[in-house]
């Protein structure tokens, strides 16, 4: 009886993983990502692991589809914001009016730097220290050690 509990649960688990990768909406992802952790919560559970089916079932069921479609929502809002050619529109938007974003208009992104700002000659990033002629090479890291 114990086995066949196991492989009716791994059976759900296969059906819940294939139907996750076989969705397109995110919307209907994320709703499909919490069956699958229900499922793996219920396989964890009957392998007599309750503690990792509780954190499977708080992480996997609640937590990441919750953040999904809070992403979903922001990305959506911006798409929106920024004209019919970045978003995917009204249809199916799961926010509610509350959410402003924090999007201006194009280039001017309040919480971070902008695009123009990596055009900017006095940002260096690591790549770019390797490629200018003043850096150290490995002929100079040698001769330091």
């Amino acid at each position: 009886m114990h086995d066949a509990l196991i492989v009716l649960a791994l059976a759900l688990v296969a059906a819940a993983s294939t139907a996750a990768v076989l969705a397109r909406d995110p919307v209907r992802q994320s709703t499909v990502l919490a069956l699958l952790g229900l499922s793996l919560a219920l396989l964890f559970a009957v392998l007599q692991a309750p503690d990792v089916a509780l954190s499977q079932l708080a992480v996997g069921s609640a937590l990441t589809p919750l953040m999904l479609l809070l992403a979903v929502r922001k990305v959506r809002r911006r798409g929106q914001e920024g004209g019919s050619d970045h978003g995917t529109g009204s249809a199916g938007d799961i926010g509610g009016p509350e959410d402003t974003g924090t999007a201006g208009p194009a280039g001017t992104d309040r919480t971070g730097p902008t695009y123009t700002d990596r055009a900017d000659p006095t940002h260096t990033s690591p790549t770019d220290r390797k490629n200018r002629p003043d850096a150290p090479g490995p002929a100079d890291e040698e001769g330091r050690r």
